[in-house]
């Protein structure tokens, strides 16, 4: 049976109102950055969702009688493949229960949300999304940064290095040129891939690159070095996921040698 006509089936066994469904985005990791709409919608839910990265102390501010259910995915390895996650929030909602599907950062900006819409939609329920705050905005922002800078910076890419198996290879050429910030979500384990790719494409090695692990956490850590010695300081330093990548292509920029020091909060 395909999750689709699973879907159906569960609807014709529902109840003639089905609850709402939201897709709250979580944001970074810190709860003081949740949005208020996200917070009134934790504080409703009869069960909630939640990813792998979402803090527990967003959790805490939930309805306190709200039922909390582990949906989280680790990358090669899940026992919550996409189909069965639509299939559980919808057939929550077919049962009349206010569900929030609480994801980290923003639900629009890698994070499946459009499986989760259709499938709510296919089955006739009301979905409401809440934006959460990036990883790309809170990790410029710890660090006391703007992601763009007028003069240098005036085009913001935000891009995965992680695609679907079999899918080609981004066009790294087309992201990445002279006034640009490039933020790579899920960069952690393509790194050696990512810069041979943007080498190719014959982007400057000189670049400076900034990782920033666990942004707004208290184990937030940072690095700034260039894009010829990334892989070796990935390896080196040990930033694990949660990783953003920042690489800056500044209209001034000019041919340097390579810098790496370390900015972190904690090491």
């Amino acid at each position: 049976m395909t999750p689709l006509s699973m879907l159906r089936r569960l609807a014709t066994r529902a109840a003639p109102q089905p609850g709402p469904i939201a897709l709250v985005g979580a944001g970074p990791g810190a709860a003081d950055l949740l949005t208020l709409r996200a917070l009134r919608h934790l504080q409703q839910a009869d069960v909630i969702f939640y990813d792998r990265l979402v803090d527990p102390a967003v959790l805490r501010l939930a309805r306190p009688r709200a039922e909390k259910v582990f949906v989280g995915k680790e990358v090669g390895a899940s026992d919550w493949p996409q189909a069965r996650i639509n299939a559980v929030i919808v057939a929550a909602a077919l049962r009349g229960r206010r569900v929030v599907r609480l994801k980290s950062g923003d639900p629009g900006i890698f994070g499946r949300a459009t499986e989760e819409l259709e499938a709510a939609r296919a089955a006739g329920i009301a979905v409401d999304i809440v934006p959460g705050i990036t990883a790309a905005s809170a990790a410029c922002a710890s660090l006391g940064r703007s992601l763009t800078e007028r003069g240098q910076t005036d085009r913001l890419m935000l891009a995965t290095a992680t695609c679907r198996p079999g899918d080609p290879d981004p066009d790294w050429a087309g992201m990445l040129r002279p006034g640009t910030t490039l933020a790579l979500y899920m960069g952690v384990r393509k790194v050696a891939a990512f810069t041979a790719g943007l080498r190719r494409a014959g982007v400057p090695m000189d670049l400076e690159v900034t990782i920033v692990s666990a942004a707004s956490t208290a184990a937030e850590r940072s690095t700034v070095t260039t894009l010829a010695a990334l892989p070796a300081v990935m390896q080196a330093g040990g930033f694990p996921n949660p990783s953003i990548i920042f690489i800056r292509w500044s209209k001034q920029h000019r041919a340097a040698g390579a810098v790496l020091h370390l900015v972190g909060k904690a090491v």
